[in-house]
C-alpha cells in the first residue's frame, strides 16, 4: 500500500509539475495520438498561489509514519517554466499505451536536483549521445536536454492474438472430456463402495501431499499460501499420524427459537495449537513463483525502457516542431485556460472493444457514433468555471442528421415549471421525428459486410412499418424534469437482533429517509391516446390494484412499497401536456422571480438546458451523513458549494454544450477555490485519524 501511495504521489507531482509548461518548439505529433492536450501557461501560473499550494503539498507528501520532512521543499521551484504551454498527448494500439508530456525548463540544474528527490532510491540516470533519461518507477521515464525535457508513461501488455471465443470452445471441449471422466470414475467408485476400506496410512499420505507441492512450484502459480498449509499439515501428520478431529455439537430435539439456523448444527474446531505446527524448523516457502514474476517484470521494464528511448531519440534528434493535425484544433480556443481534443471513436474501435468478437459488432455501432472530433475548452475565471465541449461527427451525413434532432419547437408551458425554489431541472427541446433519421444513419453501414444488403433491407422495413409521423405526435420531443425539493419520511424497516446464543429475532424499527418531490412532463399532440393509455391501466384487473382514478388525476400508490423512496405517484394530461408527479400541486405554475423568469427564457431557446443547486441538493441529504467527521465535511461543502448550469445548441457545424460552475466562497480564483475546498476536507479527515502519541 505505501508502495501505490509514493508511486500515486510521484506521478500526480511529476504531472503537476509539467501541467504549467509546455516546449515551445515544435514536434511532429504521432499519427496515432487519440488524445491531445495544451496547457495555457501563462495566463494559469498567474492563477496559482504558490503560497498556499508548498505547505499544503509539504504536508501530504512527508512521511508521518517517521515524521520527517518532505524530500522537496518549495514547489514552484522545481527549474521547470511555468508559465509556458504545455502539450499532452496519449497513443494506444493492441499492445501499448502511452502518455506523453513535452515542457520546457527553466533551470536544469534546479530541475535535475528535482528529479533526483523523486526518483527510485540508488537509481542513476542514463546519458545518452544527446539526452540524460532515468526511470522514476517502472513505467514512468522523464528524459531532459537543455531547456527542453519529455515525461513519457508507458504501459505494455503482451498482444493477444486470435478470438476469446476460441478458448471458449476450447473449454468447452474440456469439459465434455472431463464429465466423461466423472461419469466413469463415478462407475468405478460404485463398484467398489462395498470393499473393506484400507487403513489410513499417514506415509502415504505425506506423499500424496509432497507431490502436490511438486506440481504447485512447477505450475508456477501464486500457490504459496496454500504450499504453507500443505506443509504445515505435513507437520501435523509426523507428529499425530492423522488429521484433526472435528468436534460438533451434541444432537438435541429442542427447537431453537427465533433462529434461521437448524439445530445440530456443526460447529468448527477450536483452531489447532501452533506448536503441533512449528515444533520443527518450517519449511522455506518456495520462491520459484517469484523468482518467475521478477523475470517476467524484468523482461516487461525492458521492453517499455525501449519504447521510452525510441521515443526520446525521436524527439531530442527533431528539430524539437510539434505539429497537430488540423481536424484536432478545430474549436479550439486560444484564450482558454486548457484545450482537450479526444478521438473517441479510435478508443471505442482500437481500444474498449478491440478485441471484442465481431459477433457482437459493439465497435460497430457504438465506433460509429463516438467518431466524432470532439473538444473542450477549460475556463478558470474569477467568479466560475467553465467547459466548453464541441461534438462535430466526422461523416457530414451523420452530423446534419444529428443537428436536425436539436432544431426542435419550443414549449412555454413547460417552460413555467421552472421555480428559483427548486433543487434543478433539466429541460429538452428537440425534434423527435428526426430521431428516426438519426437512428437510421447510425445504424447504416455498421454490419458486417457480408450481410450489409440484409442490414439496408431491415432498415428500409423499419421505415414502412413505423409510423415515424403518428409516433413523433405522441412525444413531439420537448419535455422537463423538475426536483422541487428532498422531503423527510419515517420509514419503517426490520432489523435483526442475536443473543448470546445467536439466535436470531426479527425488531422493527423506524428510520427518516429522503425521498424526491418531483414533476416529469412532456407535450404531446395526441392527449386522447395517454388517456386511453392511463384508463386502461385504472380498469385491468391486474392494474387496477396499483392505479385509480380521481377527478382528472390518475394516481399510481404501491401499498407493499410504503416505505420505499416512491410509494404513490400522479398523471394527468391537461393542455397538450402529460404530467406525472410526486404531488398533484406541482402544475400549478406559481408567480415566478426574476431570475426563475431568466431561466424561463433560456429553457425556450435553447435545445437542451439544465441547472442544479448543489448547496440545496446537500440540504436535502443531511440525514445521510452520520458519523462527525462526515457532519464537518457537509458543513464546509454547504458553505462552499456552488451551481451548475449548462446549455447545448448547435453552432459551428457541431454541437457545443456549454457548462458553468458558480463558485461560493472567497477564493482568488475558481483554480484556487477547488484547492481551498480540498485542503478543507483534507483537514478534517487529518484530524480524525487517531494519535500515535500515548
Amino acid at each position: 500500500m505505501k508502495s501505490l501511495l509514493l508511486k500515486t504521489q510521484t506521478i500526480f507531482f511529476i504531472l503537476f509539475g509539467f501541467v504549467l509548461t509546455f516546449a515551445q518548439n515544435r514536434m511532429k505529433d504521432p499519427q496515432n495520438a487519440v488524445f491531445y492536450m495544451e496547457v495555457n501557461g501563462k495566463q494559469l501560473n498567474k492563477k496559482v498561489n504558490w503560497e498556499k499550494f508548498n505547505p499544503f503539498l509539504q504536508e501530504i507528501t512527508k512521511d508521518k509514519g517517521k515524521n520527517k520532512k518532505a524530500s522537496w521543499n518549495d514547489y514552484s521551484k522545481t527549474g521547470i517554466k511555468y508559465d509556458a504551454t504545455q502539450y499532452h498527448y496519449a497513443t494506444m494500439n493492441d499492445s501499448v499505451k502511452s502518455y506523453n508530456t513535452n515542457f520546457t525548463l527553466e533551470s536544469p540544474e534546479k530541475f535535475q536536483e528535482f528529479i533526483n528527490s523523486v526518483k527510485k532510491k540508488g537509481q542513476e540516470v542514463t546519458r545518452k549521445n544527446n539526452y540524460s533519461y532515468v526511470d522514476i518507477d517502472d513505467d514512468i521515464f522523464v528524459a531532459w536536454s537543455g531547456n527542453r525535457a519529455v515525461l513519457s508513461i508507458i504501459s505494455y501488455q503482451k498482444p493477444y492474438k486470435g478470438d476469446w471465443m476460441d478458448d471458449i470452445d476450447a473449454v468447452d471441449s474440456t469439459v465434455a472430456v472431463v464429465d466423461s471422466a466423472v461419469i466413469a470414475i463415478d462407475s468405478a467408485a460404485s463398484a467398489i463402495d462395498e470393499e473393506e476400506v484400507k487403513p489410513f496410512d499417514y506415509k502415504e499420505e505425506i506423499g500424496y501431499l509432497k507431490d502436490d507441492i511438486k506440481y504447485l512450484k512447477e505450475s508456477i502459480k501464486d500457490n504459496n499460501a496454500e504450499i504453507l498449509k500443505l506443509q504445515k499439515d505435513i507437520k501435523y501428520l509426523e507428529k499425530h499420524h492423522k488429521y484433526p478431529e472435528e468436534k460438533k455439537v451434541p444432537e438435541t430435539t429442542e427447537a431453537v427459537k427465533d433462529s434461521t439456523y437448524k439445530p445440530n448444527a456443526e460447529v468448527l474446531p477450536p483452531p489447532i495449537s501452533q506448536d503441533d505446527y512449528y515444533e520443527e524448523a518450517p519449511y522455506e516457502v518456495d520462491s520459484s513463483y517469484q523468482k518467475e514474476m521478477d523475470s517476467l517484470n524484468i523482461e516487461k521494464f525492458k521492453i517499455v525502457k525501449k519504447f521510452a528511448e525510441d521515443r526520446f531519440d525521436q524527439y531530442f534528434s527533431s528539430n524539437a516542431e510539434f505539429s497537430v493535425t488540423k481536424d484536432m484544433l478545430s474549436f479550439r480556443d486560444p484564450n482558454s485556460d486548457v484545450f482537450i481534443y479526444a478521438d473517441y471513436g479510435r478508443i471505442i474501435n482500437e481500444g474498449i472493444y478491440n478485441n471484442m468478437p465481431s459477433t457482437y459488432n459493439f465497435a460497430g455501432i457504438l465506433g460509429k457514433l463516438y467518431n466524432s472530433n470532439t473538444s473542450y475548452n477549460l475556463y478558470f475565471d474569477k467568479d466560475k468555471v467553465r467547459l466548453v465541449n464541441n461534438y462535430q461527427h466526422k461523416d457530414p451525413e451523420t452530423q446534419k442528421n444529428i443537428s436536425e434532432v436539436y432544431k426542435g419547437k419550443k414549449n412555454k408551458k413547460l417552460a413555467a415549471l421552472i421555480n428559483d425554489k427548486s433543487v434543478g431541472y433539466y429541460v429538452m427541446n428537440v425534434n423527435g421525428s428526426k430521431y428516426f433519421d438519426m437512428m437510421y444513419g447510425l445504424l447504416k453501414n455498421t454490419g458486417e459486410s457480408e450481410y450489409q444488403k440484409e442490414m439496408e433491407l431491415m432498415m428500409e422495413t423499419m421505415k414502412i412499418v413505423l409510423d415515424e409521423e403518428a409516433i413523433a405526435k405522441i412525444a413531439p420531443g420537448n419535455g422537463i424534469f423538475v426536483l422541487n425539493e428532498l422531503k423527510s419520511k419515517n420509514v419503517e424497516y426490520t432489523d435483526y437482533d442475536y443473543d448470546e446464543n445467536y439466535n436470531e429475532k426479527e425488531v422493527k424499527k423506524t428510520k427518516d429517509v429522503m425521498v424526491p418531490d418531483f414533476t416529469f412532463a412532456f407535450a404531446t399532440e395526441n392527449e386522447n391516446y395517454w388517456k386511453r393509455v392511463f384508463n386502461v391501466l385504472t380498469s385491468n384487473k391486474a392494474f387496477a390494484k396499483n392505479f385509480s382514478k380521481n377527478g382528472e388525476f390518475y394516481a399510481f400508490k404501491d401499498e407493499k412499497n410504503k416505505n420505499g423512496y416512491v410509494d404513490q405517484l400522479f398523471f394527468t394530461v391537461k393542455e397538450g401536456i402529460v404530467y406525472v408527479t410526486t404531488s398533484k400541486d406541482n402544475i400549478n405554475t406559481n408567480s415566478q422571480t426574476d431570475v426563475s423568469k431568466q431561466w424561463m427564457k433560456d429553457s425556450s431557446k435553447y435545445p437542451l438546458s439544465g441547472r442544479l443547486n448543489i448547496q440545496k441538493l446537500l440540504v436535502g441529504l443531511d440525514k445521510e451523513f452520520k458519523s462527525k467527521s462526515e457532519r464537518k465535511t457537509l458543513d464546509v461543502l454547504r458553505k462552499n458549494v456552488g451551481e451548475v448550469y449548462f446549455k447545448t445548441e448547435v453552432k459551428g457545424g457541431s454541437i457545443q454544450t456549454e457548462m458553468n460552475y458558480d463558485i461560493k466562497n472567497s477564493s482568488e480564483n475558481s483554480l484556487m477555490y477547488f484547492f481551498d475546498l480540498f485542503d478543507e476536507i483534507y483537514k478534517i479527515s487529518e484530524s480524525e485519524k487517531p494519535s500515535n502519541t500515548l
